[in-house]
């Protein structure tokens, strides 16, 4: 009886709709008027670390940028050439005045200056998303 049930039960879930169709909406696919995430992926960017004329190590970092709108989100990826750039140089002198490879990264500082860089850059962008971040020695 019970091996019943849990066919009954799995039959009902794989009938009914969930609610909003069952649809992930990212990057604003969604028909919901500005509902859904509006993400736009950056590949990883790496800057060196300098430190008395020297190279001592390297800054590692992914981002994902949180647009306002589906519409900021499309100029972003259009623009995302001019958008790395910016966020290289933030990274060079994120790098330059508070990385190490001896010690952790300051993640909250450094999503800070990126973050005003790229609001600066692009104004759509809402928020920088720092999804790894990584300073070694070399």
């Amino acid at each position: 009886m019970r091996n019943g049930t849990l066919a009954a039960l799995a039959l009902t879930a794989a009938v009914m709709p969930l609610p909003g169709g069952g649809d992930a909406q990212a990057s604003g696919g969604g028909s919901g008027g500005g509902e859904g995430l509006n993400l736009v992926t950056m590949e990883q960017v790496v800057v060196p670390i300098i430190d008395a004329d020297r190279v001592t190590g390297a800054l590692k970092f992914k981002l994902v940028l949180e647009a306002a709108t589906a519409e900021a989100a499309a100029e972003a990826t259009a623009e995302l050439p001019m958008l790395r750039q910016a966020t290289v140089a933030a990274g060079l002198e994120f790098a330059r005045l508070n990385a190490s490879g001896l010690r952790a990264v300051d993640a909250e500082e450094l999503d800070h200056d990126l973050t005003a860089a790229l609001k600066a850059a692009e104004p759509g962008i809402a928020r920088v998303l720092i999804v790894e971040v990584s300073a070694s020695q070399g």
